[in-house]
C-alpha cells in the first residue's frame, strides 16, 4: 500500500462579512483557513465609511480572501440588498487587490439567534453580537465548504 504525502496546505487568512443596513459583523479565518472567530461589529454612517472601515480590518489582519454574506431568499431568489452587497463586493475586490465571493447567507442570522439563546446571552448582549455571530457561521459554512472541495 503506497501512502501519500500530505497536501501542501497553503496559509490564507480568509475575512467574512455579515452586511446589515446598520451593521456589519466580522469573522476571519486562522492562517490555514480551518477555524472561524469572530473579531467585532462595525456601524459605519454610510457605505463609504464602511469601505474605508472594510479596508483597514483587511489589511490588519492581512487578508487574502474576503466572503460577502448575499441574502437570499428561501426560493433561492436574491434578496432585496443583494444589488449593494454585490457592488460592496465589488469594490472590495478592487480596492484590496484579493478574491472576494459571495455566499449564500440564508437562514445564518436565525441559526446566530439559536446558538446565542442557547449560550443564555441577555438579549442586550445578543443584539451586540449578532452579527458577529452571524458573519462567523457564514465564514465556518465557507471553510467547510473549501475543505470538502480542495478550494
Amino acid at each position: 500500500m503506497a501512502v501519500e504525502p500530505p497536501r501542501e496546505r497553503r496559509e490564507v487568512r480568509i475575512l467574512a462579512l455579515d452586511v446589515g443596513s446598520k451593521r456589519t459583523g466580522l469573522a476571519v479565518s486562522d492562517p490555514l483557513g480551518i477555524t472561524a472567530q469572530g473579531i467585532g461589529v462595525l456601524t459605519p454612517r454610510d457605505r463609504g465609511e464602511l469601505l474605508a472601515q472594510l479596508l483597514e480590518v483587511a489589511r490588519k489582519w492581512q487578508v487574502q480572501r474576503v466572503v460577502v454574506g448575499l441574502p437570499r431568499h428561501l426560493d433561492g431568489r436574491l434578496g432585496d440588498a443583494a444589488p449593494g452587497i454585490l457592488e460592496l463586493a465589488k469594490d472590495l475586490e478592487e480596492a484590496l487587490g484579493v478574491r472576494v465571493v459571495t455566499w449564500d447567507e440564508r437562514l445564518t442570522t436565525a441559526e446566530a439567534e439559536r446558538v446565542l439563546l442557547q449560550a443564555d446571552l441577555s438579549r442586550r448582549r445578543r443584539r451586540q453580537v449578532l452579527d458577529q455571530q452571524a458573519a462567523v457561521l457564514i465564514l465556518t459554512n465557507y471553510l467547510d465548504y473549501c475543505q470538502q472541495h480542495g478550494d
